[in-house]
């Protein structure tokens, strides 16, 4: 139920300008395109490389494999890559039981020591050597319910999620194991080590944030409460996964978008195309679609998903963690959240976004008028009634209007120069000059499906390998609907003092590429 950073439509996003304030209007027009120059250039001249070396788009990151290292470098992965992606659902259930009893053994260990017998090997250092084994061991077990080709196996996940996370609140809630961790950082026996010192504290505050010092009673009422929270937000986050509606439209009811997404659509049998509400169908409808019916479905349709089903989970959500935050003192489910955060409470928050807002009012309202010009200008050469609103589903559109009639940014021949295969190597590209790594494709990598490439992240001066990535990039039928880094395998030290790789998943639904046509992203 942990909420994950998302990402939008199939883009490449660039710098904003105007820092010069004091330039000549012609100049501040012309900042944007320069900003979007200085990102395009770097992918510019990878693309020049692909398409000058190779008929077809490849990775040319290939060539960085040395002669004779591709079996070392398959070993490495199965070696220290402790994930595996081959369990059936039944093997999910099974492992799924022994990780909480296995986990439960440590807890109950420390639970029962004598307050007189506690130190930092038997207590923090124990807890943190089984938490490494059940975050890796977890991620096999829920990982799959969002990347994962069958639906019994997304099941099987997501079951296991909820009985893991109802696990994790009954472990949080150790009060006999929160008391030891006390007595501890009483003692001052700590290891002098500042990861150590760091954990002491956070498992403390934790432990108080889930009601650990107050009434059994309190206690149980959290407890209870946390596990239908944690539940409902897996179930909320499933049926989004599951949801794969569509709308049909005619071709004449797509009027502005490109050929390069027509040619991605399927077709029905009457011959209207299928249009998902998945991001790389949804963003670039809403935002060069001149038909602004078309746009009000299709907004109407996308912030409608799951409606029937996530509703009443949405209220119910709503009014448990306004419950959760009342029995542990806080004012508002917000402010609970925010105590870890930087910003501390909603006071902070709400003083800074008023000011922001002050200082953004007079150029919102400039902004407004200019768009709303634009759509009384477009209605009459089209014939539309306007209305003098700017709706939801006018927003994207106009936005990308703004783009097209200030700065002449022509997307139908932007996009030609942002294959997806050529902004990936030459993202890759920067990030291995910028900090002095090297990356290898890992050959026939042990992954969840076909589709998944994986990459070993290497020192560039010493070759030692410091992490891997997988890129799980085109949308399939089940699949987590976002983008979003899924942290697999935490980079730490193992009880036996050797330190685990670090395994990271970027999960995203780029358009996938045709026969005769690449995948192409849209450019901001």
């Amino acid at each position: 139920g942990s909420e994950r950073a998302g990402g939008g439509a199939a883009e490449v996003r660039g710098g904003s300008a105007g820092k010069h304030a004091g330039k000549r209007r012609e100049t501040r027009r012309s900042e944007p395109r320069q900003a979007m120059l200085s990102v395009a250039v770097p992918v510019l001249r990878a693309a020049r490389r692909v398409y000058r070396a190779k008929p077809s788009l490849r990775m040319t990151l290939q060539a960085a494999v040395p002669q004779g290292s591709t079996r070392r470098c398959h070993l490495s992965a199965g070696s220290r890559n402790r994930l595996r992606w081959d369990l059936s659902p039944d093997d999910i259930r099974r492992r799924t039981e022994e990780l909480i009893q296995r986990v439960k053994r440590v807890y109950d260990s420390v639970g029962a020591l004598d307050m007189d017998r506690v130190s930092y090997e038997n207590t923090l250092r124990a807890l943190a050597d089984a938490k490494v084994t059940y975050t890796v061991e977890r991620h096999v077990l829920d990982f799959p319910q969002y990347v994962s080709a069958c639906r019994e196996l997304r099941a099987a996940s997501t079951e296991a999620d909820k009985r893991l996370s109802d696990f994790d609140v009954e472990m949080s809630m150790r009060e006999d194991v929160f008391q030891r961790l006390v007595v501890l950082q009483e003692k001052q026996l700590c290891d002098p080590k500042p990861e150590a010192k760091r954990l002491m504290e956070k498992v403390i505050k934790l432990g108080r944030r889930q009601g650990l010092h107050l009434s059994r009673e309190i206690q149980q009422e959290i407890k209870s409460t946390s596990k239908l929270i944690s539940e409902l937000s897996i179930d909320f986050n499933k049926n989004l996964n599951e949801e794969n509606s569509y709308l049909l439209f005619t071709e004449e009811e797509l009027g502005g978008l490109a050929e390069s997404y027509m040619r991605g659509l399927e077709k029905a049998d009457d011959g209207r195309y299928k249009v998902s509400l998945e991001y790389p169908q949804y963003y670039p409808l809403m935002k060069r679609c001149f038909i602004p019916e078309t746009r009000r479905k299709m907004e109407a349709a996308f912030q409608s998903r799951c409606k029937e089903e996530n509703t009443s989970i949405l209220e119910r959500l709503i009014s448990l963690r306004a419950k959760m935050a009342e029995l542990l003192g806080f004012r508002t489910h917000a402010d609970y959240v925010l105590e870890m955060n930087m910003a501390r409470n909603t006071r902070n928050v709400s003083r800074f976004l008023d000011a922001f807002h002050e200082k953004l009012k007079l150029v919102g309202e400039q902004e407004r008028c200019y768009i709303l010009e634009l759509k009384r200008r477009e209605c009459g050469e089209r014939g539309y009634e306007f209305d003098g609103q700017i709706h939801a589903w006018d927003l994207p559109y106009y936005m990308n209007r703004v783009e097209q009639v200030k700065f002449s940014v022509d997307k139908d021949k932007l996009i030609e120069y942002f294959p997806l295969e050529v902004v990936t190597e030459g993202l890759l590209g920067i990030y291995q000059d910028l900090l002095g790594l090297t990356f290898q494709p890992v050959p026939k990598p042990h992954a969840w499906h076909p589709d998944v490439r994986l990459f070993s992240a290497r020192d560039a001066a010493s070759g030692e390998e410091i992490g891997q990535f997988y890129l799980d990039l085109h949308p399939r039928e089940g699949k987590y609907g976002h983008a979003a880094c899924f942290g697999l395998q935490p980079g730490c030290l193992l009880a036996d003092g050797i330190r685990m790789l670090p395994v990271a998943a970027m999960v995203a639904n780029f358009t996938r590429p045709t026969v005769d046509w690449p995948s192409l992203l849209q450019h901001h």
